[in-house]
């Protein structure tokens, strides 16, 4: 039995929420009693697998598929829920940013399981995993008791500092053909932009911001600087 992490990559390139989810997943592993393991999705998905054997995890699933390229919510779901289905996954865990929470929600659905979304503690035991979860935008935290004969977590933003771990995990490599329906590459990407400066919302450690009242564009100067002394 194991716990797996689905691992972000945008063709080849892990996310940094990939590794502290995998960061996350190991204590958490060890305390139910499950094998960590991690699966990738999507052109240049096997470029990635070393350096997850670094992160603890025993065995990587590489997922290939025509419809698999690029990101498509539903059938990154259908893979991920083929796979619990077909290799004892016990729990899943994936990162709290869009994609993450979109794919464990379409992997609830199809395996008519509970989701718990943006954690940051679960503790395992027999009669329920109990888990802390940012609710409001980081203003609330709410304890909850999860019950599921499979566990589904997204973990939230930066609630560990991803570490890889002490002694590498095998990191064996196991390919997974999904069998996939063309009808489930309802949404497709259409054009990818490159982000040539700064940081994404999603990943920043530290947010500030600003409104009308700053005045103008230029005005937006002092905030930037702010923003990158906090880091």
């Amino acid at each position: 039995m194991s716990l797996l992490v689905v691992c972000e990559h945008d063709r080849g390139v892990l996310s940094a929420a990939s590794l502290e989810a995998l960061t996350f997943g190991r204590p958490l592993a060890t305390a139910a009693g499950l094998d960590l393991a991690a699966v990738v999705i999507g052109a240049g998905a096997e470029s990635v697998v070393e350096g997850l054997g670094a992160y603890g995890a025993a065995t990587v699933h590489v997922a290939s598929h025509p419809i698999l390229v690029d990101f498509g919510p539903e059938a990154w779901g259908e893979t991920v829920a083929q796979l619990v289905r077909s290799t004892g996954v016990s729990a899943v865990l994936a990162c709290g940013t869009e994609r993450g929470n979109e794919v464990l929600a379409q992997v609830a659905a199809r395996l008519d399981q509970p989701l718990v979304a943006n954690c940051r503690a679960v503790e395992p035991s027999a009669d329920g995993w109990s888990i802390t979860r940012v609710q409001w935008g980081g203003s609330l935290l709410e304890d909850a008791r999860l019950t599921a004969d499979v566990q589904l977590i997204t973990v939230a933003h930066h609630v560990v500092e991803a570490e890889p771990a002490e002694t590498s995990a095998a990191g064996e490599v196991s390919a997974f053909a999904p069998e996939l329906d063309e009808s489930l590459a309802r949404t497709v990407v259409a054009d990818r932009v490159v982000l040539t400066q700064g940081i994404t919302l999603s990943t920043a450690p530290v947010v500030v911001g600003g409104g009308r009242g700053v005045g103008s564009a230029e005005a937006f100067a002092p905030l930037e600087e702010l923003a990158g002394e906090l880091g």
